[in-house]
């Protein structure tokens, strides 16, 4: 069952700027608010006495907050296991409170973890159907490891495939996420080029 605390945000548009992760602007995707200041953002509104450290990721559907929650490094197992039910159950209201704040400021759905001692959890996340059309040989991949039992279909060997390209190219989708926000920064900062709604009114103006 779905966390309460994470409510699905409806359809709107919102301010151009660069995300977590994937192109920012409106070249895949409707405008969307910057996440560049989300980290900072929940560190300012969670409650300090929740968590020792706080990881934020976002992409252009959802925004995942995990904690490690205060004084539980030496948790393990079943122990660690009930702090972090403990906190999931004490916590939903304010949980559900702060989703939606962020929601209506970034405009994407809010996922919630929690970490004590050698235990990690992810309360609920989202899965976002991605369409693609694959020839032959690509789908032979596929199917190759869903013969080898890797996979229980197509859909979940692709995503395997691209967990394990994430894993071994981490470092080069990083620089070039940041070589696309620095494109988009010259982009914006660049003239305007006038449309032609614009100058049919600087004629009618002029007339």
């Amino acid at each position: 069952m779905s966390d309460p605390a994470n409510i699905p945000w409806g359809r709107g548009r919102g301010r151009r700027g660069p995300r977590g992760f994937g192109r920012p602007g409106g070249w895949q995707q409707s405008d969307l608010p910057a996440t560049d200041d989300i980290e900072s953002w929940f560190n300012g509104r969670l409650p300090g006495e929740w968590f020792s450290a706080v990881e934020v990721t976002a992409d252009r559907e959802e925004i995942i907050v995990v904690g490690t929650l205060a004084d539980t490094d030496e948790l393990t197992g079943a122990e660690a296991e009930g702090r972090i039910s403990r906190f999931r159950s004490d916590s939903r209201e304010t949980r559900m409170e702060i989703a939606d704040e962020a929601q209506e400021r970034y405009r994407r759905k809010v996922s919630w973890g929690a970490r004590a001692g050698d235990v990690d959890e992810l309360f609920t996340h989202i899965s976002v159907p991605v369409m693609t059309r694959l020839k032959q040989p690509e789908r032979q991949v596929l199917d190759t490891l869903v013969d080898a039992g890797v996979a229980r279909s197509r859909s979940e060997a692709l995503s395997w495939a691209v967990k394990l390209v994430g894993e071994h190219t981490e470092t080069w989708l990083t620089d070039l996420r940041a070589a696309m926000a620095e494109v988009d920064k010259l982009r914006a900062e660049g003239p305007q080029v006038a449309t032609a709604t614009d100058e049919n009114d600087a004629d009618d103006e002029q007339d």
